[in-house]
C-alpha cells in the first residue's frame, strides 16, 4: 500500500524519480493520459476530520493538484464543488466518484472561467449545490511556453491573464457574499513568482500577480474572519506540463534539479491546502506556503 501523509519516510524516496517520455496532448490535458500517471493520493491519502462540515469549491478540480486537493477535502470531510473545462469532463467525473467514495457530496461545473459571467454563474451555483459555503480554493491555471517574446501574442497573453488572475478576482468577488467568518480562500501560486522561467514570461508574471493579491486581500478580509494564504508549488508532475507547459526536451527531466532530486507529485501538494483550509491555521493569514521539493525562495 502506498505510503499516507502520516508515514515517516524519505522524502527523496517517497515517490520514484520519474523521467517521463516525450508525449504531448493538446490543452488542457487529461490526467488519465499521462505517461507514468500522477499520483493524486487516490491510494493514500487518509483523513481524520479536519474539514467536517466543510462546503468547498475547487477551480481546476478535475486534475493535477485540483484533483488531490479535492480528494484530501472529501477525506477530511468536506463536501466539494469541482470547477473545470468541458473537455475535462472524463478526469472530473473520476474525481468526483472518489470524493463520493468518501461519503462526500461531489458537484460537477464544467465552464471556462476566463469569462466574468461565468465566474459569477459557477460561484452562485456552487453556493446553491453545497447549502453555502466557506472554503475556495482558485487553482485552475492556464501555462503554455513561448521561447522568443515576439512570438508571445497579445491572445495569448491575454488568455494567460484571464485565467489564472481575473478569474480569481471575480471568483473571489462573488463568493465574499457567501462566505462567513471563519471561511478560507487559498491560491495556488508558483515557484515561478520567484524563479521566473525565460519560456514563461506571462504564466510566471500571473503569479506574482496573485502573491500580491493573496497579501492584499487578506489584510482587507482579516478584519471579517475571512483568512486568504497561497500555495506555491514546485515542479509537479501533471498535464500542464505535457499540454505546452514545458518544451518537449525538458519533460524527461522536469523536477529532477531540486534539491531532493525528483518532481513532486499531486498528492504531496494537498496536504498543505488542507493545513490553510483547516482551523488549525488560524492564525496564518497572508502567508505563502512553499512545497516546492527544496527550492530556495524569497
Amino acid at each position: 500500500m502506498a505510503h499516507d501523509q502520516y508515514t515517516f519516510v524519505d522524502p527523496t524516496t517517497r515517490f520514484e524519480k520519474v523521467s517521463p517520455p516525450k508525449q504531448h496532448q493538446p490543452e488542457p490535458g487529461l490526467d488519465s493520459e499521462l505517461n507514468p500517471l500522477a499520483d493524486l493520493g487516490e491510494d493514500s491519502y487518509r483523513g481524520s476530520g479536519r474539514l467536517s462540515g466543510r462546503r468547498a469549491l475547487i477551480t481546476g478540480a478535475d486534475s493535477g493538484i485540483g484533483g488531490a486537493v479535492a480528494i484530501a477535502f472529501a477525506r477530511e470531510g468536506a463536501d466539494i464543488a469541482l470547477s473545470y473545462l468541458p473537455s475535462e469532463q472524463s478526469d472530473a467525473e473520476r474525481i468526483a466518484a472518489l470524493i463520493r467514495d468518501a461519503g462526500q457530496q461531489a458537484h460537477l461545473f464544467p465552464g471556462d472561467i476566463s469569462n466574468a459571467e461565468a465566474c459569477r454563474t459557477l460561484v452562485a451555483g456552487a453556493a446553491e449545490k453545497l447549502g453555502g459555503l466557506d472554503t475556495l480554493v482558485n487553482n485552475a491555471g492556464k501555462q503554455v511556453f513561448c521561447t522568443k517574446l515576439e512570438d508571445l501574442t497579445d491572445e495569448a497573453f491575454d488568455q494567460t491573464f484571464k485565467t489564472n488572475v481575473y478569474a480569481m478576482f471575480w471568483i473571489t468577488k462573488a463568493a465574499l457574499e457567501h462566505l462567513p467568518a471563519g471561511s478560507t480562500i487559498i491560491n495556488t501560486t508558483s515557484v515561478q513568482a520567484y524563479k521566473p522561467s525565460p519560456v514563461l514570461v506571462d504564466y510566471a508574471s500571473t503569479k506574482a500577480a496573485i502573491n500580491s493579491f493573496t497579501k492584499a486581500t487578506a489584510a482587507q478580509l482579516a478584519e471579517r474572519g475571512i483568512r486568504v494564504n497561497a500555495v506555491a508549488p514546485g515542479p509537479v508532475w501533471t498535464p500542464l506540463q505535457v499540454s505546452d507547459g514545458q518544451p518537449q526536451e525538458k519533460i524527461a527531466s522536469f523536477g529532477h534539479d531540486t534539491p531532493l532530486g525528483r518532481v513532486g507529485q499531486p498528492a504531496e501538494m494537498a496536504p498543505a491546502y488542507v493545513f490553510l483550509a483547516s482551523a488549525e491555521s488560524s492564525y496564518v493569514i497572508g502567508e505563502t506556503l512553499n512545497a516546492n521539493g527544496g527550492i530556495p525562495t524569497p
